[in-house]
């Protein structure tokens, strides 16, 4: 199992990202979380399988139809998690 850390910038909040993230990692089976950040970047720590993390990350980088994102930074990380949820903003 991997686990990343996503800090992603641009147009991302506002326009569902954080739910459409939610969406897509239930449906490749990667647990963790999202949340929108005050200086209007997301963050998300993953959680899965080296497949599916690489199918979310190429996600990240689009996200929904109204997004527009810049920039991905991502990082290892570690936790231990039980499905994928969307955080309250931060």
């Amino acid at each position: 199992m991997e686990i990343r850390r996503l800090k992603i910038t641009g147009l991302v909040q506002g326009v569902g990202y954080r739910y459409g993230m939610t969406r897509q990692a239930r449906q490749l089976g990667i647990a963790g979380w999202v949340r929108n950040l005050a200086d209007g970047s997301v963050e998300a720590t993953i959680a899965g399988q080296p497949e599916a993390i690489a199918a979310i990350i190429h996600w990240a980088r689009r996200g929904p139809s109204r997004a527009r994102v810049d920039h991905i930074a991502v990082e290892l990380d570690e936790g231990s998690f039980a499905g994928f949820e969307a955080r309250p903003d931060a």
